[in-house]
C-alpha cells in the first residue's frame, strides 16, 4: 500500500482463494477486463475526490478569509471521518452486498463533491467535506474484499495491482487536475471537474462491475471486534506499527498541505499550476514502495523503516532551505521515504497479525488517516505562528519520534515474522 492506495481488507481477505472455483472471474476474460477497469476507475475517483482540495487550501484561505489551519480542515475532516467509517463499512457490506455499497458510496461522494463546488459558506463546505469522508469509506473498505471473493486466485494479483494503481494515480491526478484548472478558472471549477469525472466513473462502475456471485450475507461481526482489537493491542509490536502509520501520514500530508502556501507567497510567487505540478512527485512513490519492500526482505524491516525516516528527515532539512532546487529535492526525498516506509510498515502489520491481519489492517489504516487529520490541522497552527519553518520544525520532531519507534521495532521485533500468529 502507499499514500493513497490504502484499502481495508475484509475479515476473510487472508483466506486463500480456490483456484478455478466455479463462477470466479478468470484472467484474460471480458469479465476480468470489465471488473479491473471498473474498480480502477472507482479507486481513481475515490482518492481524487478525497485529495482534490489539497492544492486549493491557499485559495480557500483567501476566498473565505480563514487561516491556513482552518482551510486544512477541508481535508482533515474528510480523512478523519474516513478513518472511523472504514472500521464499520466492511461490516455494512457484509449485510447488504459489496457492489451495492461501492456504487452507492461513489455516487454519494460525487454528488457531495459537486455540492462543495457550489457553496459560498465556509461552515456548509466543511459539513459537506465531512459527509464526503463518511461516504467515501464504502469504496476502499470493500473494493479489495470484492476482488478477493470474485477473482480466481491466478487473476487476483493483477486485479489487485490495477485497483491499487487506480488509488495512487487518482490521488495524484485529483490534486494535479484541481490545481491546474483552479489556476485558470477558479477553485470551484477545480473541484467541479474532478467531481464530474467521479460521476462518470460511478456510471461506469454500475454498468461494468459484475454482480457478486460469491458474496454471502453475514451478521454479528461487530460484536466480536472489541475482543479482536484487544488481542491486537496486547501484541508487543503492533501498537508501535499503528503509531508508525500515524506519524508517517501525518508528516507527509502536513508538508504537502502547507508547501502550497509557502510557494504561492513571496518571494517565490509561483502559480497555482506550478504548485499543482508538485504532486507529480507522487510517481517517485510508485518505485519507492516496491523497491523498499524488496530491501526490507533482504536487510530487515526495522532497519529499512529507520532508513526511510532518515530520508524524510533529510528531505525536511532541504525543504527548510530558501532555494527552490533544494526544496524540489527535499519534497522528492520526503515522498520517497514516505512511500517506502508505508509499504514496509503495512506489510509488517499483515505478517505480524496472523489470522487477525484484516482487523490489524483496519486499525493501521485508522491510525494512518487519523494522522492525516490531526497532524494536518496542527501543522496549520505552526504555520500561522511560525510560518514555513515552524511547519518544518514540527514535522521534524515527529520524524525523530518516528525514527525512535523504528529503532525500537528493529531491536525488539527481530523475530516478528516468527512470532506466534494472533488467533481469533
Amino acid at each position: 500500500m502507499n499514500g493513497d492506495t490504502a484499502a481495508v481488507p475484509d475479515r476473510r481477505l487472508h483466506l486463500p482463494a480456490t483456484a478455478g472455483a466455479a463462477g470466479q472471474i478468470q484472467q484474460g476474460t471480458p469479465a476480468f477486463r470489465r471488473t479491473a477497469a471498473a474498480l480502477f476507475l472507482a479507486g481513481f475517483s475515490t482518492f481524487g475526490l478525497l485529495y482534490t482540495v489539497q492544492p486549493l487550501l491557499p485559495e480557500f484561505s483567501r476566498h473565505f478569509g480563514v487561516s491556513a489551519a482552518s482551510s486544512a480542515l477541508t481535508l482533515s475532516l474528510s480523512t478523519g471521518l474516513l478513518a472511523v467509517s472504514m472500521l464499520i463499512a466492511g461490516l455494512v457490506s457484509d449485510r447488504i452486498g459489496r457492489r451495492s455499497v461501492m456504487v452507492a458510496a461513489l455516487l454519494a461522494s460525487s454528488v457531495l463533491s459537486v455540492a462543495t463546488a457550489m457553496v459560498d459558506d465556509w461552515t456548509t463546505l466543511l459539513v459537506l467535506r465531512t459527509l464526503l469522508g463518511i461516504a467515501l469509506s464504502g469504496v476502499p473498505a470493500v473494493g479489495m474484499t470484492y476482488l478477493a471473493e470474485e477473482m480466481d486466485s491466478r487473476a487476483l494479483g493483477l486485479a489487485m495491482g490495477l485497483y491499487i494503481g487506480g488509488n495512487a494515480i487518482g490521488g495524484m491526478s485529483g490534486r494535479l487536475i484541481a490545481g491546474i484548472v483552479a489556476d485558470h478558472w477558479g477553485w470551484r471549477w477545480g473541484i467541479g471537474v474532478v467531481s464530474l469525472i467521479a460521476l462518470l466513473s460511478t456510471v461506469l462502475l454500475w454498468m461494468q462491475l459484475p454482480p457478486s456471485r460469491h458474496f454471502q450475507h453475514r451478521r454479528g461481526g461487530l460484536r466480536q471486534l472489541p475482543a479482536r482489537w484487544r488481542s491486537l493491542f496486547a501484541d508487543p509490536g503492533l501498537p508501535w506499527l499503528f503509531a508508525t502509520a500515524f506519524v508517517l501520514m501525518g508528516v507527509f500530508v502536513t508538508l504537502y498541505n502547507y508547501l502550497g502556501f509557502h510557494l504561492l507567497a513571496p518571494p517565490y510567487g509561483l502559480s497555482q499550476t506550478v504548485v499543482g505540478l508538485i504532486f507529480s512527485v507522487y510517481l517517485v512513490g510508485t518505485f519507492s514502495s516496491a523497491w523498499m519492500g524488496q530491501q526490507a526482505n533482504r536487510h530487515g524491516r526495522g532497519r529499512v523503516l529507520a532508513i526511510c525516516y532518515g530520508l524524510i528527515a533529510l528531505g525536511i532539512a532541504l525543504l527548510a532551505l530558501p532555494w527552490l532546487g533544494c526544496m524540489a529535492a527535499g519534497i522528492a526525498l520526503v515522498t520517497f521515504g514516505f512511500f517506502g516506509g508505508h509499504s514496509v510498515a503495512s506489510s509488517w502489520v499483515g505478517s505480524r497479525a496472523g489470522l487477525l491481519r484484516a482487523e490489524a489492517s483496519a486499525l493501521y489504516l485508522f491510525a494512518y488517516y487519523l494522522g492525516s487529520s490531526v497532524v494536518g490541522v496542527l501543522g496549520g497552527v505552526f504555520y500561522s505562528h511560525w510560518d514555513w519553518l515552524g511547519v518544518c520544525g514540527f514535522v521534524g520532531v515527529l520524524t525523530v519520534a518516528g525514527g525512535a519507534i523504528a529503532r525500537r521495532l528493529a531491536r525488539g521485533m527481530q523475530a516478528a515474522t516468527a512470532a506466534p500468529a494472533l488467533s481469533r
